[in-house]
């Protein structure tokens, strides 16, 4: 018979039980926690992999893979959404159908265009010639006439100014004409001369050193010290136009903003050089470019330079630009091309929702084509991306509110993603105008010769 347990004896059970449970649930709060630590830092390993994966498929693709971000969708260009639940092992029904068509004859012909037509203004040097037989007696019906394009090299010549000198009555001093202005005084380098200098360098990158080389081949010996000094004084003479060109450009109610690193010579660094950059800003609707000179990357050389402006200013993902953004008077822009570039990068992470973004993309792209095409005017461009674009843009930001979701945030993919999302506003600006521009290409093409 089972002995009855006394008051005290139970509640001393009751204890003892109640301390394993809360022992029990201790252990396994630990282990919870334990599962949750194991779990995040498996994603920041996988996200870590993730990286170090595109990075490795990035710099595969900067040494053997081709540089362009042209993509060739694999869908119907009608297709504009994309099911990313399919299930893998769904059946497909396949049905045989039998398909004739008419396929027209073209004949080949040559794509040859003819001779090329040499340009009329070139001068013409004649050469007659007689053939070699013996042509008295016979009747002239007419000459062939052949055509070669020849170049002799630029000619040196010298500018000799010679200026009689007269005495003045009672040998009170001498009367000289005066020397036609110079660009540098007491200097030998004429204008045409100079400007040729500074166009070989600046416009057709040939070095000053290669410049001395081409001189001293037509017997000219010049320093090259001496040159580097005439391209100075050149540049201290076009300081005014300079100024006249960056008033022009800041005039203009919409630019294109970026920025490039440019080594710079440096006497006091042991590399030789240090690091500096050019601020660019261009005027599409003047098609003008202004460069200027900092030192470093900060917000102060944008500030300065754009005090005073009012506009729209479109720039890439540079957080110094986003200050603009705030500041009265100034819609700031963003481009599509840097959005489309990091889903080209993330081809390789998610193949599936990258090639759906660039689809996208390109049905973006398709209506500039179009307007390009046809050079419509800004209101008839204004017109067709409110009717083409919009909507495309419309779905796209819900596709991509959607699936940040479901993508690991550090992931290419999901960089790419949060990339547009953040900036998706200022990706929109450009469908309000149409004199602005879907993306600020023309101004990384005019950094492109640096």
């Amino acid at each position: 018979m089972q002995q009855k347990l006394s008051y005290e004896e139970l509640l001393q059970q009751n204890i003892l039980q109640g301390q394993q449970l809360l022992q029990a649930l201790s252990e396994n709060k630990i282990i919870l926690e334990q599962l949750a630590q194991y779990k995040n830092n498996y994603n920041t390993l996988e996200g870590k992999f993730l990286l170090q994966q595109h990075e490795l498929s990035q710099l595969k693709r900067m040494i053997f893979g081709s540089k362009s971000e042209r993509f060739e969708p694999q869908m119907p260009a009608s297709q504009t959404s994309l099911d990313l639940n399919v299930e893998p092992d769904a059946v497909i029904e396949v049905t045989e159908q039998q398909v004739t068509y008419t396929r027209k004859q073209v004949d080949k012909k040559s794509n040859h265009k003819g001779r090329l037509q040499l340009p009329a203004h070139l001068p013409r040097i004649i050469h007659q010639l007689e053939p070699e037989e013996n042509t008295e007696g016979l009747k002239y019906f007419g000459e062939d006439i052949t055509e070669e394009l020849e170049y002799t090299p630029g000619k040196f010549f010298v500018n000799q100014f010679r200026r009689k000198k007269y005495v003045k009555p009672g040998n009170e001093g001498v009367i000289m004409a005066k020397l036609p202005p110079r660009p540098i005084e007491k200097g030998i380098p004429g204008a045409g001369l100079l400007a040729n200098i500074i166009v070989e360098k600046y416009v057709d990158h040939l070095p000053l050193h290669r410049q001395v080389q081409r001189f001293t081949r037509e017997g000219i010996n010049i320093a090259p010290a001496t040159l580097t000094d005439w391209v100075k004084y050149t540049g201290n003479l076009m300081a005014t136009l300079y100024d006249v060109l960056k008033q022009k450009v800041l005039q203009s109610d919409y630019l294109m903003a970026d920025e490039s690193p440019i080594k710079v010579l440096d006497n006091n660094k042991e590399s030789g050089t240090h690091q500096g950059y050019y601020w660019v800003y261009r005027s599409p609707l003047e098609k003008l470019v202004l460069f200027e000179y900092r030192h470093g990357r900060g917000r102060e050389g944008p500030t300065d330079m754009l005090r005073d402006f009012k506009g729209h200013l479109q720039t890439d993902g540079y957080a110094v630009y986003d200050a603009f953004g705030k500041q009265s008077g100034i819609t700031l822009m963003s481009c599509m091309a840097h959005a489309r570039r990091y889903f080209d990068q993330a081809l390789i992470n998610d193949k599936a929702r990258a090639e759906y973004a660039l689809s996208q993309f390109g049905l973006l792209y398709d209506v500039e084509s179009e307007t390009r095409e046809h050079n419509y005017a800004y209101d008839k461009r204004y017109e067709l991306r409110q009717k083409e674009s919009v909507p495309v843009l419309q779905q796209m930001e819900n596709w991509l509110k959607e699936n940040y979701a479901q993508v690991l945030p550090k992931s290419p993919i999901g960089k790419a993603i949060a990339y547009s999302l953040e900036r998706w506003k200022k990706l929109n600006v450009y469908t309000t105008d149409g004199k602005l521009e879907i993306d600020n290409n023309w101004v990384e093409n005019c950094i492109r010769p640096l």
